[in-house]
């Protein structure tokens, strides 16, 4: 049985997070911090939030998608 570890890390796993994570964290930025990127009001605190917005969709998927094949290996 593969680690969860080794799951996450796996291409497949990767590019799938990753897609998720731009098309989720942009929609999620430009809700949240569109009227700051239209002004241009920019400061590292907000940009540091706005990187998060992105981190969260890459973990949310990334851990679906190990659970996920942890239990279609398990039913083998």
């Amino acid at each position: 049985m593969s680690t969860r570890l080794e799951i996450a890390l796996r291409p497949r796993v990767v590019r799938r997070a990753l897609t998720y994570a731009v098309v989720v964290g942009a929609v999620l930025i430009a809700i949240n911090h569109g009227d700051a990127l239209l002004a241009g009001e920019l400061p590292p605190a907000r940009l540091v939030r706005m990187g998060l917005t992105v981190v969260v969709p890459y973990l949310v998927s990334t851990l679906s998608s190990v659970a996920a094949i942890r239990e279609a290996e398990r039913r083998g």
